[in-house]
């Protein structure tokens, strides 16, 4: 994670204030990008520095990785690099040795890659190991530019070693936490998969295109983004009582009769049963999509013909993403609907199939969305959160293969 120092130099006082309150400040953070986030901007803070960038060792790739804060289009983006470079950072996480640097520029070992990325020159670099209680090597801290324009001391060096050593447990329990989070979350995506792979063709563009739009309605209704985020994930398992349903009837070519559309109902009360009791909240909220997202605004809807406000709005929302994406894509009972088709559907059904406050919404967004199912990268797109994390995406990965 990178920070770049823009407050006023700091009095020994207020340093001593921020040093005294480092470790209570993050130590009830375990999401590691905030988490990052955080401890470089209060060592920038407390060293009085340009720039402060925490580099993470990923054992799995052998590399190094760190999150890119600064800089115009540089959301979502990530340095990465071999440990096995010969570069001033990859030899502090091998050696486990602090470099410090009066003129980095004139080190034959210091890359100006990540200064061009970021539009950022370094004069001065102090680089220290970030090391765990057993004297594990998890990363590397990095500050550039003394803001009194000094070489870095053996004064700073101590000061930035603490602060190393103080960070180390709660990025370690942060990055377990989000091992543990992503675990959960591939879980459930492979779930989803299970359902919809019966009757589709295309389940990751399924489940995608849901998620997003499902995203963004919530954010446009003003949920903060968390939830907004659970409403995302939580959106893949609508369908999950499908894997209950016999073949004859998910699959069938053409039209159900009467009798065989009641057994396609029941997949509502089968996800249900699935997910009822379930401890974590992404679940929680997936059992109510799962139950109604077939009930109607009008109360015409199904298995239990609520009305209204009286459906949960996480179902009234992935209804929506559901419906629109289901009308454009290809089944083996209908051809797809053009997206134009299927938006002007979606207007049409406003205060009877849909919630109107989710189908405005909805309006909202569908220039994003129009963008979406023209193939078009969904990082280009526009969205109701502020700044670049509109929607969520992959990381940009920027490469550094000779020196880092």
């Amino acid at each position: 994670m990178q920070y770049t120092q823009t407050a006023k130099k700091l009095t020994a006082e207020e340093k001593l204030r921020l040093l005294v309150s480092f470790g209570t400040r993050i130590s009830s953070e375990i999401r590691l990008d905030h988490l990052l986030n955080s401890i470089a901007r209060q060592i920038a803070q407390i060293l009085d520095v340009g720039r402060c960038i925490i580099f993470l060792i990923d054992p799995d790739r052998e590399e190094l990785w760190s999150k890119i804060a600064q800089g115009k289009g540089l959301a979502y983006t990530e340095i990465r690099m071999p440990l096995t470079t010969k570069g001033i950072i990859s030899h502090v996480a091998k050696t486990g040795e602090t470099i410090n640097l009066q003129n980095a520029y004139e080190d034959p070992r210091f890359s100006m890659a990540i200064d061009m990325v970021t539009d950022f020159r370094t004069h001065s670099l102090l680089a220290v190991p970030l090391k765990n209680n057993t004297g594990k090597v998890l990363g590397v801290f990095q500050v550039a530019n003394k803001a009194d324009d000094l070489p870095f001391d053996r004064n700073d060096e101590g000061i930035l070693l603490l602060l190393s050593t103080l960070a180390s447990s709660s990025i370690e329990i942060a990055t377990l936490y989000q091992e543990l989070y992503g675990a959960q979350l591939e879980t459930l995506y492979r779930l989803a998969i299970t359902a919809e792979y019966r009757d589709q063709q295309d389940t990751r563009s399924h489940l995608k295109n849901i998620s997003i739009i499902s995203f963004l309605l919530a954010g446009t209704l003003g949920m903060p983004k968390h939830e907004a985020e659970i409403i995302k994930n939580a959106s893949t398992l609508h369908d999950i009582g499908k894997v209950a349903l016999a073949d004859n009837i998910l699959l069938k070519p053409g039209k159900l009769t009467p009798e065989e559309f009641e057994k396609m109902k029941e997949h509502t009360i089968y996800g249900g049963k699935i997910l009822e009791g379930a401890k974590s909240k992404i679940l929680q909220v997936a059992y109510k999509m799962s139950m109604y997202h077939h009930e109607k605004w009008n109360g015409k809807g199904y298995p239990k013909g609520l009305k209204g406000e009286e459906i949960p709005l996480e179902a009234r929302i992935v209804t929506v993403a559901d419906v629109f994406d289901a009308l454009c894509q290809f089944r083996v009972y209908k051809d797809a609907w053009k997206t134009q088709d299927a938006y002007e559907y979606m207007l049409k059904e406003s205060g009877h199939s849909f919630d109107p406050r989710v189908v405005a919404a909805f309006k909202k967004i569908y220039p994003a969305i129009r963008k979406l199912y023209s193939h078009i990268p969904v990082n280009q797109m526009t969205g109701p959160f502020p700044g670049d994390e509109n929607i969520p995406t992959e990381n940009t990965v920027i490469r550094m293969t000779q020196q880092d």
